[in-house]
């Protein structure tokens, strides 16, 4: 038997305030959480929607130190930045706190201390990494070294960006403090561990036995730790960025991350209702729902539990944790480092007023049972194809029709023919899946269940055909007008959750003010004599060339970080200065260039070398229009034995150059020579 709850917590993964969020991070955790609390809003229920900012850690402190500022300067700039975006882009928080309030500083601490006095955490010592020259132990990310798997001469002591294996900074081959650059050593350090064993028993019986009804990933990943067996975990570490630890001896030392940010979640809940945030988290009658992705299901699923576990008090637990799989970049993990990310607060400028399309496109690419892309082209075609062709049609034909025929007042419905019935009858059908779906956190299949109420209000509209009917039957007329009337407000409740910028213009064109899902399906949503507003387009035709700006900024970005991560190729072994001499570099002037036949990569040349005429094969295709190079001087080797290459005997080698990013260029002479000149 389904239990039923009085109220609903929402809690979404805290961003990590040393950058500003991506296309990643929304389709993952922001969107599908909004899309839910504006449901429950909708069904009348008692629902809080909390967000804040993840401030602390290494990753700042790094960021601050590179920048010549402190990390509060960092969290302060992308606080801002995060919550204002979050803001434009309508998701419905309500509360947006951060971890370096005051009130979270109080409430972190009272946690690790009650812990403490209740004997909840292990006291331990272990050697770890210190830079004697800086004077401070090393996070991991603090130390750089030589990749014991890949050789990457840049790894970090957590990960090797470049194989992408998990370290720890004691693998490292030949470690450096990240801020001397010195050799650090090995001293002792004391830190307080949660055993996370101690709980195991009760997070098995839990999660395996009382929630088998999660996500497969989620319950998966559970499943996976817990067999392997639940270690200790480290809650405090030497920093001096975060919340010190309230504890005599504990100098230096500060909570570490993941131990203090979920307890941001109840933070944010006591700054938003200070006398009864308790009732939020400690009734049994609410229902505790976490939006995450799937790099946090252990810390949401686990190890927070087993804090609020060891803490008591009546703390409840997650009913359910909808984590989702990540969103991919045209083909390629999103990356923060590498600038591969398509930015919020970026989006917001250079696509002004189509909030509603990007929440749309990420919906319906939601990486909700695994990994999915994002890609421009599919943006333009969903905008295009779907909400301008489809949606923004339908509402469109409504409305002018009913301005054309009746004045812009809604007709008054005669007698429903079979056709009416059929279309209100498929439309409470649509209702009832699209309410299980977002119920169940199906929110791709439940977007499809609201976007089919416009495709069945265009092929009601097509079947009808009230523009023909209109010449013989106005009574007929003013039916058929009227349903499109209702399926218009129809659309306004449904995609409210999805669309909400949308749904509020719809709302004004219908003259609808307050609105609640239990309407949804009905035929009397708007009232025979309302009269509407005049047609205003939902939404425009997205044009080729903002997507090409677009394509190309993350062109630009992956060239970049090629030439960023460029190092010079190690020189050569010496050779001899006979040997050298033996080869042959003469200048040519190219007379022909096409490209080879089934080959992409290779060009053929007809060559002026001063004596005769030669062919030459080279692989630069990929990189020259063939007429561009006709007419140009180019280096060669003139004395290379003949090769052939699919079938063209290629005599020489022309002579190129490599970029960083792969780029082949042509050397030439920078002024003109004679054809056959040698180089010397």
């Amino acid at each position: 038997m389904e239990k039923k709850f009085k109220r609903t917590l929402i809690t979404t993964a805290l961003p990590y305030a040393n950058g500003p969020v991506h296309i990643g991070h929304l389709a993952g955790v922001y969107v599908p959480a909004d899309i839910y609390a504006r449901y429950l809003r909708l069904c009348g229920k008692d629902v809080v929607l909390v967000g804040g900012s993840d401030e602390h850690g290494v990753p700042i402190t790094i960021k601050a130190r590179r920048e010549g500022v402190t990390p509060q300067d960092i969290v302060d700039r992308y606080h801002k930045i995060i919550k204002d975006s979050f803001e434009e882009l309508g998701i419905s928080f309500d509360v947006y706190s951060r971890t370096t309030s005051d009130t979270h500083s109080a409430t972190a601490s009272e946690f690790f201390r009650r812990l403490y006095d209740k004997g909840e955490f292990i006291e331990n010592t272990s050697m770890q990494l210190y830079d004697e020259e800086a004077g401070q132990f090393l996070a991991d990310r603090y130390v750089v070294g030589k990749c014991p798997h890949c050789g990457n001469e840049r790894a970090y002591g957590d990960q090797c960006e470049a194989c992408g294996t998990s370290l720890n900074a004691t693998d490292l081959i030949e470690p450096k403090s990240a801020i001397t650059g010195s050799v650090p050593v090995m001293r002792e350090t004391k830190h307080w561990y949660l055993p996370l064993d101690k709980w195991e028993p009760a997070l098995r019986e839990w999660i395996l036995e009382g929630h088998k009804e999660w996500k497969t990933n989620v319950y998966g990943q559970c499943k996976s730790w817990l067999d392997m067996g639940l270690q200790p975990r480290a809650v405090s570490r030497d920093l001096d960025w975060g919340i010190p630890v309230p504890v005599e001896g504990a100098e230096g030392k500060v909570l570490y991350v993941w131990f203090d940010a979920p307890i941001g979640y109840i933070s944010n809940t006591k700054e938003l209702l200070p006398d009864t945030w308790a009732t939020y988290w400690k009734d049994p009658e609410t229902r505790i729902i976490n939006f995450i992705g799937k790099d946090n299901i252990v810390f949401h699923c686990i190890v927070f539990p087993a804090m609020l576990m060891a803490y008591g008090d009546g703390f409840q637990l997650p009913d359910n944790v909808p984590a989702n799989e990540f969103l991919n970049l045209e083909g390629d993990k999103i990356s923060t480092s590498r600038n591969w990310a398509v930015w919020l607060h970026e989006y917001l400028v250079d696509f002004p007023g189509k909030q509603d399309v990007l929440r749309y496109v990420l919906t319906a690419n939601a990486p909700e049972t695994k990994d999915n892309d994002f890609t421009w082209r599919d943006f333009q075609a969903r905008n295009n194809s779907e909400l301008v062709a489809i949606l923004g049609n339908f509402v469109n034909r409504a409305v002018v029709l009913t301005h054309k025929y009746f004045n812009g007042e809604v007709p008054a419905a005669g007698e429903y023919q079979p056709i009416d019935n059929d279309a209100f009858a498929e439309l409470k059908s649509i209702k009832s899946s699209l309410s299980d779906n977002l119920d169940n956190f199906h929110f791709r299949e439940a977007l499809k269940d609201a976007m089919n109420i416009a495709r069945l209000g265009n092929k009601y509209l097509q079947e009808t055909e009230p523009w023909k009917v209109a010449k013989s039957d106005m009574a007929r007329t003013a039916t058929i007008l009227n349903v499109a009337a209702q399926m218009c407000a129809n659309i306004a409740v449904a995609f409210e959750p999805f669309m909400p910028f949308m749904s509020k213009k719809l709302r004004g064109m219908l003259g609808m003010n307050e609105i609640n899902w239990d309407e949804l399906g009905r035929n009397d949503l708007i009232p025979a004599g309302r009269h509407l507003g005049e047609a205003e387009l939902l939404f425009d035709k997205i044009e080729d060339a903002a997507i090409e700006a677009q394509i190309k900024r993350l062109e630009d970005n992956k060239r970049q970080n090629m030439i960023d991560a460029w190092t010079v190729a190690p020189q050569a072994e010496d050779v001899d200065f006979d040997t050298f001499m033996k080869a042959d570099l003469r200048v040519g002037t190219v007379l022909e260039c096409k490209k080879v036949p089934k080959a992409d990569k290779l060009l053929q040349f007809l060559i002026d070398d001063g004596m005769s005429k030669r062919t030459i094969v080279s692989g630069i295709a990929k990189y020259y229009e063939p007429e561009d190079l006709v007419g140009k001087q180019v280096c060669f080797i003139a004395n290379l034995p003949p090769r052939k290459l699919r079938g063209i005997v290629s005599q020489g080698m022309i002579l190129s150059a490599e970029n960083p990013d792969g780029r082949l260029v042509v050397m030439g002479p920078t002024a003109p020579v004679v054809p056959g000149a040698q180089v010397k």
